[in-house]
């Protein structure tokens, strides 16, 4: 049983944080180097999703299995890598890479920076305030002086499916926490999660089948993308169906192999079935209608992150549905702790010096790389999505086996880059690359997409040679003609 303790000056704060993942870290990073106090709450590990069941994990699933293909496609070493990867060694490393789920390292960082921690669920009680339900003793109501910031992030969402409740369906969560291979591995969705799971698994032994209701992979990219990425999965042995819609799943007992029942009749066995089908806001239980709000919605908000019609309540993150990425989320929070820090102190919010008060590059200029193998990359928008928009563009493709330095980073290297082109403005709108190792040209790509810069400039910004960035001047020479 526990009791409720009345809010006191022990308890008031200038900030409030819900949330102690990575983007609620940095609103109090930011606030507290501004000289404000802050508390943060969580009901879960001190550096959330990311850190334990998501970016971190995951890429240390992947980085094994993309050094060793690389290295099959390197004379002198293809020769000396042979058999299946040491499965074991690599779980073992990803979990000391997720420090064994454990937060302590996070713990130390917020108390050194004067940030107190509470455990426990938090809750909206009305405008500046938030109650604290620990799984035991005394629940705590802290005060905000200022404002209070949402920054809860997201969940996996599966579908209503007859039998899927009992069926102990693998989420992003199960598939990169898993201790063990499955043999069989039915990936259900053909977006970022699914794409790198399967391809972390297949490269760890499972056998992997990907039902994918649309046209094909990767269908927020450029169509290539998704091509290049089915021709390798595939390759080596992926079974990917296109058009797939699953009626049902089937486990008897909850043990056992999993049947997914597809629209048709035709049925697909495997021993875990991953659901990688999109993700809802962690805002159901915050109490959000005690402050007029919609629990389980996202979250509308400024560009300075706060949520339209209040003067304290903010939403950084996942929660407001800009950009669900957590390099994208970090950069939220960078902003909404300037302008919170900004308005208590009194100072006035404007784009001069670092224009540090408001969230532009959330709208159209955001990065993201598909740890898949071979990777894909891209910023802004795509052919298609810069047409929609009314902008009046040019599409302008290069093979990167074009590039010197692809042929020298790996024999037989299959990529393609494409750069989109604002016409009137003679300015990038877009880029993707597909290819080993392109991820690394991405933050080339925000830069000249972020910048606006014209190509008429880019074209002096002069690639190293013999390197991957030399598509920059393949992709300026065919726009030149």
């Amino acid at each position: 049983m526990t009791r409720t303790v009345d809010a006191a000056d022990e308890y008031t704060y200038d900030v409030v944080v819900l949330g102690a993942g990575p983007v609620g870290e940095n609103v109090v990073d930011r606030v507290a180097a501004a000289g404000l106090s802050a508390a943060i709450v969580e009901s879960e590990l001190i550096g959330g999703e990311c850190s334990y069941w998501a970016c971190m994990p995951s890429k240390a699933l992947l980085r094994p299995a993309l050094a060793r293909s690389d290295a099959r496609k390197v004379a002198g070493l293809r020769g000396a890598v042979h058999g299946p990867l040491d499965a074991p060694e690599v779980l073992a490393h990803r979990d000391e890479v997720v420090g064994h789920w454990k937060d302590d390292g996070q713990l130390d960082w917020l108390d050194s920076i004067g940030v107190r921690v509470f455990r426990g669920h938090g809750r909206l009680l009305g405008p500046r305030q938030v109650e604290v339900e620990p799984s035991e003793g005394e629940r705590r109501v802290l005060t905000a002086r200022h404002a209070v910031a949402v920054c809860t992030g997201s969940r996996a969402v599966l579908p209503e499916l007859p039998g899927l409740p009992g069926a102990r369906p693998w989420t992003s969560r199960e598939a990169t926490s898993s201790d063990r291979v499955p043999e069989r591995l039915v990936v259900v969705g053909g977006g970022v999660v699914g794409v790198e799971m399967a391809t972390a698994w297949q490269a760890l032994g499972s056998r992997v089948t990907m039902l994918v209701r649309g046209d094909g992979l990767l269908p927020r990219m450029e169509p290539f993308a998704g091509e290049h990425v089915t021709r390798a999965l595939t390759g080596r042995g992926a079974d990917i169906r296109t058009g797939a819609s699953v009626t049902a799943v089937v486990r008897d007992g909850g043990t056992g192999p999993v049947t997914v029942v597809l629209e048709g009749g035709d049925r697909v066995e495997g021993d875990e079935v991953l659901f990688a089908t999109g993700r809802a806001p962690r805002t159901e239980d915050i109490g959000l209608e005690r402050v007029g709000l919609e629990p389980g919605s996202w979250l509308d908000v400024d560009d300075s992150l706060r949520v339209t019609g209040s003067d304290w309540l903010y939403a950084v993150g996942d929660v407001n549905h800009r950009a669900l990425l957590t390099h994208q989320g970090k950069y939220q929070a960078r902003i909404a702790g300037a302008a919170i820090a900004a308005r208590a102190l009194g100072t006035a919010l404007d784009e001069s010096g670092w224009g540090a008060y408001t969230a532009t590059a959330d709208h159209a200029a955001v990065p993201q790389v598909v740890f898949s193998d071979p990777e894909a990359g891209a910023v802004g928008l795509s052919y298609a999505e810069a047409g929609r928009a009314g902008y009046r563009v040019r599409a302008v493709d290069v093979d990167m086996r074009q590039v010197a330095g692809a042929g020298l980073y790996a024999q037989g290297y299959r990529g393609q880059a494409r750069m989109v082109v604002d016409l009137d403005r003679e300015v990038l709108l877009g880029v993707t690359f597909v290819g080993p190792a392109v991820g690394e040209l991405v933050h080339a790509a925000t830069l000249a997409v972020v910048a606006e810069i014209p190509l008429s400039r880019l074209w002096h910004a002069v690639p190293s040679y013999p390197t991957l960035s030399e598509v920059w001047l393949r992709l300026l020479e065919a726009y030149r003609g």
